[in-house]
Order: structure tokens, then C-alpha cells, then sequence
């Protein structure tokens, strides 16, 4: 497979799995924002303002955000990260970056993965901003949800598994636990200097929880508790959860070794990285529930997430000419 094949297969599953959880995470903070709002009869306060701006953190994209818009409010915010072209992470832009990848791969993939992916462009082109508000926007959120599992579907149910599909599936898995470590990291700041275990951390990771489809599953392993340190525990070390920080690295380590390399250098590159993966995974092994929830700095979620990010890197430098797809 050449360089930029592999490149183009590992973004569009990068690029599939982040427009999901964006939608994932945007549906679940516009209506925990929604509720807020009512208790607080609209009054749209400095602090109010800060929570519309969580949703930002949460796709690390504060700093952008601020280049192109002045505050912090619900319309704003929605366009910036569900319609705007000028940002490289909106669903709109994510979709058309997988779609534009898809496309130089089309003879290579089954028909149904292009079929999916361009209707899926198509109909969000043509949303308009005034959309979002003057419908449900869980409606327009829910709808997103459904075209990116109907393209997991068809990957899963469809293609070979051969290196194609592992390398999308590397993408979708690096990208998941990116995700929920960022996620966690947005409830961190939320909630720094009271902890996890302080009254105002509950309704921000009840939020994680629906945010990720986890909350009916984590009710099946704590019926009992749903205490703060039994929530963090699920979403990073549950073994069984699929977005779990826990079961997207093993994931993503086991797609790792099953692509098939005949040359004897890029092997090596290969195993290097693989055994990368297995530190992050034993970091992750020796981590208990206390840990995650006495350290009210944030450093056990911001280191995974600099690993993470170091496993981004390295892989593209194992196995891409970098600049030869639209990454």
C-alpha cells in the first residue's frame, strides 16, 4: 500500500470518529447549557457565558475560536463548531476532510463507504445556521450520530479486513481516546479547585457520561452509585465500555499488529510504535480510581492525552509521507 494511501485511511477514520463525538458532546452540553439557562430564568451572565465556552475547550479550540468571534454566546458558538468553513474541526469541515480522502480511494473501498460519506456531506452542506436554532438541535445532532454509524456500519459489516480497514480503524480509535481524555479535561477545568468529589463535579460528568451513550452502561455496573469516582473510573479504565480510554488503546494496539508490512525497515518502525501503545496501556494498568480522582490538577488526563497526541505523531512518521493527503 503507498504511503499516501495509508495516510488517507487513517484520516478518514480520524475524521469520521471526531465529527461523531463532536455531535455526541455539542447535543449533550447545548441542553445541559438549555437547563441551566431556564433555572437561571436566561440571564445571561459572565458565567453563563463561561459554560457556552466549555463546549469550545472541550474541542480544544478556544484559541481559534476567539480569532474569529467576539464572545461567547449560543449562536456563536453552534456555528463555530457545527457549520463554519473557516474552522478545520467543525463537522462540516471533518466530513468534507474524510470525503476529499475518500474520494482519491474510491476504486480501493466499497462503493457503500462513499455512498454513505457523500450523502452525509451533502446534507450538511445545506444546512443553514438558523437551523440549529429554530429546530431541535438534538434533532439535527441526532441525525449526524446516525450518518457516522451508518458509515462504521458499512466499514465493519463490508470491508476486508485487510490493511485498508486497519488503517481506518487505527484513525477511529486514536481519535476516540483523544476525545474522551479531552472531554475529561474540559470537566477538569470546569470544576478546578473544588475536585471531582466537590457537589458542582456530578452534573458535568453525568454530562460525560451522555455525551459518550454511557450513562444506561454504567448503570448495569454501578446499579447502586453514582458517585463521581465510580463515573471517572467507566469512561477511562472500564475495559468493556467501546469509548473508554481503556478499550480504544487496546483497540488501537490490536489493529497496529495486524497490519501486514513486507518491508523488513518499516517493521521495525512498526514494532517501535506498537510497543509505544503497550507503555500507554500499562501507564493506564497501574492507575487506580483514587488516582484519577485525588489528582484535582488534571496531570494523569493531561499526561494520556500528550501520549496520545506523541502516538498521532509517530505513527504519521512511520507510515506517511506527511503533506500527501488532506490531513
Amino acid at each position: 500500500m503507498l504511503n499516501r494511501n495509508a495516510e488517507a485511511l487513517f484520516w478518514i477514520g480520524r475524521y469520521m470518529e471526531r465529527a461523531e463525538n463532536h455531535a455526541r458532546l455539542i447535543d449533550v452540553h447545548y441542553h445541559l447549557q438549555q437547563d441551566e439557562l431556564r433555572a437561571s430564568e436566561g440571564d445571561q451572565t459572565v458565567e453563563t457565558m463561561c459554560k457556552w465556552a466549555r463546549i469550545v475547550d472541550a474541542l480544544g479550540s478556544r484559541q481559534a475560536f476567539e480569532q474569529q468571534y467576539d464572545s461567547y454566546d449560543e449562536r456563536e458558538v453552534l456555528m463555530y463548531v457545527t457549520l463554519d468553513r473557516d474552522n478545520p474541526n467543525s463537522l462540516v469541515s471533518c466530513v468534507n476532510h474524510a470525503r476529499n480522502n475518500l474520494r482519491t480511494l474510491r476504486e480501493k473501498v466499497p462503493s457503500e463507504l462513499w455512498d454513505t460519506i457523500n450523502g452525509f456531506y451533502l446534507w450538511l452542506r445545506e444546512k443553514q445556521p438558523e437551523d440549529l436554532t429554530n429546530e431541535s438541535p438534538h434533532q439535527f445532532f441526532g441525525q449526524t450520530k446516525d450518518w457516522a454509524a451508518l458509515f462504521q456500519g458499512y466499514s465493519q459489516s463490508v470491508m476486508p479486513r485487510e490493511n485498508e480497514w486497519h488503517f481506518i480503524e487505527c484513525g477511529r480509535y486514536l481519535e476516540r481516546a483523544e476525545n474522551t481524555l479531552r472531554i475529561m479535561q474540559a470537566v477538569e477545568h470546569a470544576v478546578a479547585g473544588d475536585g471531582w468529589n466537590s457537589a458542582a463535579a456530578y452534573p458535568y460528568l453525568h454530562a460525560v457520561l451522555k455525551s459518550v451513550s454511557g450513562y444506561q452502561s454504567f448503570r448495569r455496573y454501578y446499579m447502586d452509585s453514582v458517585a463521581v469516582e465510580a463515573i471517572v473510573e467507566f469512561v477511562v479504565l472500564n475495559p468493556s465500555f467501546p469509548r473508554s480510554v481503556h478499550f480504544a488503546l487496546h483497540e488501537l494496539v490490536d489493529h497496529m499488529r495486524a497490519i501486514d508490512l513486507q518491508d523488513q525497515q518499516l517493521r521495525a518502525s512498526h514494532e517501535r510504535i506498537v510497543r509505544q501503545v503497550g507503555k500507554v496501556i500499562a501507564d493506564i494498568a497501574c492507575l487506580e480510581r483514587e488516582d484519577l480522582v485525588l489528582d484535582r490538577e488534571g496531570r494523569i488526563t493531561s499526561h494520556l492525552l500528550h501520549a496520545c497526541e506523541s502516538l498521532g505523531t509517530t505513527f504519521a512518521k512511520t507510515f506517511f509521507r506527511m503533506g500527501e493527503a488532506s490531513a
